[in-house]
């Protein structure tokens, strides 16, 4: 089923306080994705969503699962729902989403990643967890050491599913998926349902109902798609002039020893940016997805294993430094712009010999870039990117400090690599003067600390 039904909230029979939580946070109409899936998702129904980046997936299943947590409580080791996500980064940012949303209940949202302290994780799993985020080793993980059953799991939803098979993860989650129950909901949402999705769903979905609101190739409508071909010798002056121009940039490279070198470059000239790949710690991760959230460092120099999971708004230009892989790539990076009905711009960098196989790359993505030949300085640059002239200045690096992070807003927060609190590693708001003690399910005199 195809749709580009648009509906309010408030018409889809969710619970009351979900809705004075959505209206609060300022969202009052259904994005297209929520409006197709809901009815079917909150009816018990299993579902099957093909839907971008940035489409609003996230609450279109969270919603649909808290709603049908909604009056159960949960015990000690056995989550009541779990969400799946390839990715540390979408974990976390699925968790700012729903944990607000889940607060309002009076359930418990927890999530198990990799590169967080297990024992805690363990100690939040034992207390009892109503909706469990998690990505599929570290799940496994708690698994195995007899942190985690899953047997009371009712729902499950499965988010970014060509991902995780593009990361080779399926195996773990057909495992999970075996330990839950057979007669209990699953939501999978993923861009893509052919090849290792379509084999999951056939073998765990009992006839889904399928919705789709996006094609497979890029958007035509919200973005701008240029290949701007430049000499070997200039390319560095290009990337650092975009680098330069006001608003978001997400820059992509294919090494975290690229993204290395090019943040040190474009930071020598006055551009404040920061590099993001598998190399760094989690905390480190954490903290420049905080300074690129809120403004510190603009751009975003990130690797596409790194990237995966990255959902920030207002991102207005992605410049792909080194030219994607392949077409399923170019569109996962290109997703990183351009959401939620906003527009963007996609940039790709290539050198005369490059030009064949990206255009055969976009081709295949259904992109039809406009084309360039530049060098720095040049008004066509500035005109497609907003490009212009860095400062030249050095610019210092960011020491934070113990209150520095993202401006708090309604469902989101930024992660922080301080402090770690029990399970996800983040405070959650009004948890500061119980330096992030929880108390048990239950035992819920006080949300605040949920």
């Amino acid at each position: 089923m195809t749709t580009t039904l648009s509906t309010s909230f408030a018409d889809l029979n969710l619970p009351k306080p979900l809705l004075r939580t959505l209206q609060q946070a300022g969202m009052t109409e259904a994005f297209p994705i929520q409006a197709a899936t809901l009815p079917d998702a909150l009816a018990g129904r299993d579902v099957l969503g093909r839907a971008q980046t940035g489409s609003g997936k996230t609450l279109a299943f969270g919603l649909a699962l808290l709603a049908r947590l909604d009056g159960g409580a949960a015990r000690p080791k056995q989550p009541r729902a779990l969400v799946l996500v390839p990715t540390r980064e979408l974990a976390m940012q699925v968790a700012d989403v729903l944990i607000p949303l889940a607060k309002s209940l009076g359930l418990w949202c927890r999530t198990a990643v990799g590169g967080m302290a297990f024992g805690r994780q363990s100690e939040a799993l034992a207390r009892g967890v109503d909706l469990l985020i998690a990505t599929p080793g570290r799940l496994s993980d708690h698994v195995r050491q007899g942190t985690c059953r899953l047997d009371q799991v009712q729902f499950v939803a499965l988010d970014e599913a060509d991902q995780m098979a593009d990361m080779g993860f399926l195996p773990q989650v057909r495992e999970i998926l075996d330990l839950t129950p057979r007669d209990g909901q699953r939501l999978l949402f993923s861009a893509t349902l052919d090849g290792d999705v379509e084999r999951l769903v056939k073998a765990y979905l009992t006839n889904p109902v399928t919705h789709s609101v996006a094609p497979v190739t890029a958007s035509i409508d919200t973005m701008d798609h240029y290949l701007i071909e430049v000499a070997h010798e200039h390319k560095q002056g290009v990337i650092t002039e975009i680098g330069a121009r006001e608003g978001r940039t997400i820059m992509f490279v294919r090494t975290k020893h690229h993204a290395d070198r090019l943040t040190k470059k474009l930071r020598s000239q006055g551009v404040a940016a920061g590099a993001l790949h598998g190399g760094k710690t989690q905390g480190q991760r954490n903290r420049v997805l905080a300074d690129f959230k809120d403004g510190r460092t603009p751009v975003l120099v990130a690797t596409d294993v790194a990237a995966r999971g990255i959902h920030v708004d207002d991102v207005s230009l992605v410049l792909h430094v080194d030219p994607a892989a392949d077409h399923k790539d170019y569109l996962h990076r290109a997703g990183r712009t351009a959401r939620a009905g906003a527009s963007g711009t996609v940039v790709t960098l290539i050198t005369r010999d490059q030009r064949r196989t990206v255009r055969r790359m976009t081709d295949k993505a259904g992109v039809r870039p406009r084309q360039l030949a530049v060098m720095p300085g040049d008004a066509e640059l500035a005109r497609a990117t907003g490009a212009r002239r860095p400062s030249g200045i050095p610019v210092a690096e960011h020491q934070p400090s113990r209150h520095s992070g993202a401006p708090q807003h309604p469902g989101r927060r930024a992660a922080q690599g301080r402090g770690r609190p029990p399970f996800g590693g983040r405070r959650e708001p009004g948890a500061g003067g119980q330096k992030g003690r929880q108390q048990r399910p239950g035992r819920r005199p006080s949300r605040a600390h949920a």
